[in-house]
């Protein structure tokens, strides 16, 4: 096989992985294939450590193929039960080390900080201490949950070697990114936070160098819907247009399931909708418990990529009440700007951390944790609004998604970088 002259290698939570930031990487990786990379790798995790991690799960047989030229990867851990979290990290490490020897030049990108950013960062130390001549370009891009779950929690717990850790690798890299403009504002405070208790600089680098790259979306895959496609998936599912409110995302307190259940169960709405849980994570039990039951709430916890855009496309309206936890604070909301793109009934959220920016001014807003004002949100959208206004706020709101689609995206990310030229961007 001969040596591929640009290669990009993301090490990310990959499919099949419910999260919006493994579709991040699978578009950004078909883009590449037509911005002169050659080679593509998704460097992930094996089947078995998701399992183990707990993390929700898209069913297996229903993954959506990669382009040729995207190849998954899913190293194996090195050694056995006595280097317990560190195998898998070992086996991520190592053969990221492989693949930077074996290209002319790379470019890497980490998804999620922790542990990702540390990988690529313990790779490319030990391909140049190697003697290996590859030319490479590390990014690190900070997607949310790395300041709103890792680096709260350090600072939280008082365990601030950690977070000075997180924040010092992730400065290490060539190219610092966030995900949002919260999320570049937030590793910022953090960074303060640091400095103050530790006496570090950490904060002056985060200000000068961390920019936002929004999420990139396959805008094709939502817009132009077949009509019968559509018609087709709600009979499969016994469901009409307009028929249902839709709830797609992982299932978890955070993303204001229990709220839009039982905000469902006191509006006058339900008497013309039910109401759609799509999707699998942690509190899915506990969230069909607190529905009790009722007939006029339905769980799909098997919908897939294809599946997705037409049950959003169907519905009389998409509700998504995010709200912050300790652990978890919503930092862009990518279903968001996806079913903006779907069309369908207006979308329902909380100004919550980044969704402002996902949405703009386009989505019907309520307060976080406001059941009574989600209540009557979805009441006025579905038994109030005209079909001209429907229209318009449809139309508002697929205008402003197409800012995120995935080639744009990609290419206002390789072309701020100081080398876009040559081995790193070629334009189509």
């Amino acid at each position: 096989m001969s040596r591929p002259d640009r290669r990009l290698v993301i090490v990310v939570r990959a499919d099949p992985v419910i999260c919006g930031h493994s579709g991040e990487a699978r578009n950004l990786a078909e883009v590449a294939l037509t911005r002169g990379f050659d080679d593509v790798r998704l460097l992930t995790w094996p089947i078995p450590a998701l399992r183990a991690a707990g993390l929700p799960l898209k069913p297996l047989d229903r993954i959506s193929p990669y382009s040729t030229g995207i190849t998954v990867e899913r190293p194996e851990p090195v050694g056995d039960y006595r280097v317990p979290d560190g195998r898998y990290i070992a086996g991520l490490t190592g053969r990221l080390v492989e693949l930077l020897a074996g290209a002319a030049s790379v470019v890497c990108l980490s998804l999620y900080l922790a542990p990702h950013t540390a990988v690529v960062g313990e790779a490319v130390a030990a391909a140049r201490a190697a003697g290996y001549a590859t030319d490479v370009r590390t990014m690190a891009k900070a997607v949310g949950s790395d300041v709103t779950n890792v680096i709260r929690s350090c600072l939280r717990e008082g365990r601030f070697g950690a977070a000075v850790a997180l924040l010092a690798g992730f400065l290490a890299n060539d190219d610092v990114l966030a995900v949002s403009e919260y999320t570049r504002r937030e590793i910022v405070a953090a960074a303060e936070a640091v400095d103050a208790h530790c006496g570090t600089r950490l904060a002056v680098e985060c200000r000068a160098r961390v920019v936002v790259s929004y999420p990139p979306i396959d805008t094709a895959a939502y817009l132009d819907l077949d009509p019968a496609r559509v018609d087709a998936v709600l009979a499969r599912r016994g469901l009409e247009r307009d028929g249902y409110v839709l709830f797609l995302s992982r299932v978890a307190r955070a993303k204001g399931v229990f709220d839009l259940v039982e905000a469902f169960a006191r509006g006058r709405a339900r008497s013309r909708v039910k109401l759609v849980v799509a999707g699998n994570g942690p509190a899915l039990e506990e969230v069909r418990a607190l529905a009790g039951g009722d007939g006029r709430v339905v769980f799909l916890s098997d919908v897939d990529d294809e599946e997705k855009p037409l049950l959003m496309r169907g519905c009389a309206a998409f509700a998504l009440p995010t709200r912050p936890e300790p652990d978890f604070v919503e930092t862009f909301g990518i279903a968001l700007s996806e079913k903006m793109l779907a069309g369908g009934g207006p979308v329902i959220t909380t100004i919550t951390g980044g969704t402002g920016e996902a949405v703009g001014e386009t989505a019907v807003i309520v307060e976080a944790g406001d059941v009574g004002g989600l209540a009557a949100a979805i009441d006025r959208v579905v038994l109030e609004l005209s079909p001209g206004e429907r229209a318009d706020m449809a139309s508002r709101a697929r205008r402003h998604a197409l800012a995120f689609d995935r080639t744009r995206v990609f290419d206002e990310l390789f072309q701020s970088s100081e080398r876009v030229s040559g081995a790193w961007f070629t334009s189509a």
